[in-house]
């Protein structure tokens, strides 16, 4: 690998890391924690690929694409972010960066996609060969701000390239024929067929055949797996054994334990195996409440640039859509939102129409409030008593321990860091933590640290 490679980062680690890793490499590397040097490189015509964080403190990344176009066309762009989203993959493909990846990234994996970059610098392809078509923001397809979001954003984000089958798991209406379409969307193959299977296809001795046909090398889908026979199962087995050099990307969705269906002898033991490369588990509505508000402003916008009256949703009234246990998931709130942009004479959407609308279903209570003195224990106890309540006698999706305890960390944490103003020794001091450990934590919840007004 040889070339002249610029490299914009804040954090010096980052800055020394790829330096060195490009080095060795046999490429000539600037680095620089400000985005004005950077560009001021750009312009005097230095580099052959840019490496650049998003967040800089002179600016952001992404909004100097444009820019780096209009002054060096072709030459490409590869964004690191810490702001996993998948906004941010959408802004990063409409700003024609020529490659995404979230932080913390495989050093391995960034090297591959530095060289081909620099390939495809040398060779001059054009832009639309090396990003993707922009998307409108209203086909957004996951709209979610809760750590449970976040972390499955930066599991997307890190499977988008991976030549691994992706078996996407979760409750009915949570969006995983959604989740399954961004993956291809955003990834290496989008300009390629995505195909979704259907029984039919994997009918006769050519139905399978036909179906990697299709595909020519893109992305099948098969909805709901767990719901074919054990016929069909087989010939999923023999195609995917079948595969040659340019073999589709294989992804899977089902809303039921494929394991539990496997030792039942309901399910292939050999296709179980061969589809569950990476497990992408969607969190249910319930599991992220707080993203209630967030889901419902956005169906209500749409609702509106669809050509509907503009409405808005009474305080008391969204009390009530957070405090139900939505078993339909997000599909469900957005019918529901939907319905009540029609039914609603009045901009302002109330409680009593939200209850209309409703009708008989269960109303569940904001999971707030408790007695004078409760003691903690007895307050979490109450709140996880009724989390496994709300999944009416099924047990909750597995790697619950980690979730509470990443639930009850982050409020503590973000307390902690208000109580000292913003110190993080003094915030160690107080958990009784090493400093590093509360770095990490800090990291890994995603808190945004400012300095604080100490509380009196």
């Amino acid at each position: 690998m040889d070339g002249t490679v610029l490299v914009a980062d804040d954090d010096r680690t980052i800055r020394t890391v790829l330096t060195q890793a490009l080095t060795r490499a046999g490429c000539k590397v600037h680095a620089t924690s400000s985005l004005t040097t950077l560009m001021r490189w750009v312009s005097e015509g230095k580099g052959d690929l840019v490496i650049s964080d998003v967040i800089m403190p002179d600016g952001n990344g992404l909004e100097m694409l444009p820019r780096i176009g209009q002054e060096r066309p072709g030459l490409p762009v590869i964004v690191i972010s810490a702001q996993n989203t998948i906004m941010t993959a959408i802004q990063a493909a409409e700003t024609e960066a020529y490659d995404y990846l979230p932080k913390p990234f495989d050093l391995p994996d960034l090297m591959k996609r530095a060289a081909r970059a620099l390939e495809t610098g040398r060779r001059v392809r054009s832009r639309t060969e090396s990003v993707e078509p922009p998307r409108d923001e209203d086909d957004l397809p996951l709209v979610g701000r809760t750590p449970q979001m976040q972390a499955l954003y930066r599991l997307v984000a890190r499977v988008m390239n991976a030549d691994l089958p992706v078996l996407i798991t979760g409750e009915s209406g949570t969006g995983k024929s959604l989740i399954a379409r961004a993956i291809h969307d955003f990834s290496d193959r989008r300009s390629l067929p995505f195909v979704i299977a259907t029984t039919p296809d994997l009918k006769g001795a050519d139905g399978p055949s036909a179906l990697a046909a299709r595909a020519r090398g893109g992305t099948i889908l098969f909805d709901e797996v767990a719901d074919l026979t054990e016929e069909a199962q087989a010939r999923i087995v023999r195609m995917l054994d079948s595969f040659g050099d340019t073999a589709p990307r294989v992804m899977a969705t089902s809303q039921t334990d494929l394991m539990g269906r496997m030792e039942a002898g309901l399910f292939r033991q050999d296709l179980f195996y061969r589809l569950g490369g990476v497990t992408v588990a969607v969190p249910s509505l319930r599991e992220r409440v707080d993203d209630i508000p967030l889901l419902t402003e956005h169906f209500l916008a749409r609702a509106e640039r669809d050509g509907a009256a503009r409405r808005t949703i009474a305080a008391r009234a969204m009390d009530l859509i957070r405090a139900y246990s939505w078993p339909g998931n997000v599909r469900q709130l957005e019918h529901t939102i939907r319905r009540l942009v029609v039914t609603s004479p009045e901009e302002v959407i109330t409680r009593a129409e939200v209850e209309s609308v409703l009708g008989n279903q269960p109303e569940i209570e904001p999971l707030v409030g408790g007695g004078e003195g409760e003691k903690l224990s007895a307050s979490v106890g109450r709140h996880l008593r009724r989390y496994f309540d709300l999944h009416g006698g099924v047990l909750p999706p597995p790697g619950l321990y980690s979730r509470i305890l990443r639930e009850v960390e982050m409020p503590l944490i973000e307390i902690a860091l208000d109580a000292t103003g913003g110190n993080q020794a003094k915030c160690a001091d107080l958990l009784g933590i090493n400093r590093n450990t509360l770095r990490k934590k800090i990291t890994d919840l995603d808190i945004r640290v400012t300095r604080r007004r100490k509380l009196m």
